[in-house]
């Protein structure tokens, strides 16, 4: 009876955090199909709103003790067609379609990149987890490198700064598109250290300013969402600078480790 229940066990999934995953994919496979029909703006928001519940099914697991290796590989699956397909061709078929060949090799080139990213983020959290520090990730996370590609699509939009893909044109706006694509790319297999902020918690006490700071960012949010929200995107970005700096101090003083040397990351 207790090596059926033990079987069983293992076959088991938890729904909710599994639902929440799946509602993030749903988001980013219809960011797909908004942009091979035209949609741009929408294929943006959609990006926008996978992120959302892929920050929330993981919360939603550890707050439910419902962490599993299921869980774990659903979700990078999952952040792989949000965050790495849909992005890429969101931005091809919007900008890069001009380019040719040199447009979708740069759209493949981020979605590789993206796969390295998570394919690295997985070996890393299961072959040496209790060596692996949780305060910051190694390279740009994928959903936030999404998340600047689908914010420079609103921005350029909402202030008419880049003429769409299917007149055919290169613009400067088209070049800039190319390079931010290439750049996510490279920063998502970098060992540049950004904060996770998995430390940061609600619940302890914060600076008055910091209060301050969240209700002026929701007011700018408000006023200006497509502005206010690329501005958050790059502001992180600027942050990886800080955090980097950040790290390879506690690295010296042996408060952190190299995740480069990680074993199992050879090929």
């Amino acid at each position: 009876m207790g090596d059926s229940e033990a079987v069983k066990s293992k076959r088991a999934v938890y729904i909710l955090p599994n639902l929440l995953t799946t509602g993030g994919m749903f988001f980013g496979f219809y960011s797909i199909i908004a942009a091979l029909t035209g949609r741009f703006e929408l294929g943006a928001i959609t990006i926008f709103i996978a992120a959302v519940f892929d920050a929330l099914d993981g919360r939603v697991a550890r707050a439910m003790g419902a962490t599993s290796a299921f869980g774990k590989e659903y979700d990078s699956l999952a952040d792989f067609l949000s965050f790495c397909i849909a992005p890429a061709i969101l931005v091809q078929q919007w900008a890069l379609d001009p380019f040719n060949r040199v447009g979708w090799a740069a759209a493949f080139f981020y979605t590789v990149c993206g796969a390295l990213r998570l394919a690295r983020f997985n070996v890393q959290h299961y072959v040496q987890e209790s060596r692996i520090s949780k305060r910051y990730f190694q390279g740009l996370p994928s959903p936030m490198a999404a998340m600047v590609m689908a914010g420079m699509v609103l921005l350029l939009l909402d202030w008419d700064l880049l003429t769409v893909a299917d007149e055919g044109r290169k613009t400067a706006g088209s070049w800039v598109v190319l390079g931010v694509v290439l750049v996510m790319g490279g920063l998502m297999v970098s060992s540049i250290r950004f904060r996770s902020f998995k430390d940061f918690s609600l619940h302890r006490k914060k600076p008055f300013m910091t209060l301050v700071a969240v209700v002026a960012s929701i007011t700018l949010l408000t006023m200006h969402t497509n502005t206010t929200l690329f501005v958050v995107m790059v502001g992180y970005l600027l942050l990886g600078i800080h955090s980097h700096k950040e790290y390879l101090a506690l690295l010296a003083e042996g408060k952190e480790v190299e995740e480069d040397e990680v074993e199992d990351l050879s090929v």
